[in-house]
């Protein structure tokens, strides 16, 4: 194997792993948001915990993430709840993004 072959397994390697975690911590993060717009909705214990999981599998309905943004935004408004806006959501997305994030690279 030449040189060239070793360094581009390297970063095939290192491309799937920065890949994995992304969908490791993009899936964290739509749980807590999960569990934030439930305790906002007000569930709690096992309804909030399947409500979370909703959250998770509604990711996987369309690149990117608008499709939990939606969900999200319909069940906050379905539920009363307009005082949340949609900049309070996305900054929520983001911020739980980064802390998601780095519990991956922590490996908590």
């Amino acid at each position: 194997m030449s040189t060239f072959d070793k360094r581009q397994e390297g970063f095939e390697k290192k491309f799937a792993l920065d890949e994995e975690q992304k969908f490791k911590a993009t899936a964290r993060r739509n749980r807590k948001l999960g569990a934030w717009v439930a305790e906002k909705i007000g569930l709690s214990g096992a309804e909030a915990e399947a409500y979370a999981k909703s959250v998770v599998a509604a990711d996987f309905e369309e690149a990117g993430d608008d499709d939990v943004f939606r969900k999200v935004r319909g069940d906050l408004d379905a539920k009363g709840q307009q005082g949340v806006s949609d900049a309070d959501i996305r900054a929520k997305m983001d911020t739980l993004l980064a802390e998601a994030a780095a519990e991956i690279k922590a490996g908590t």
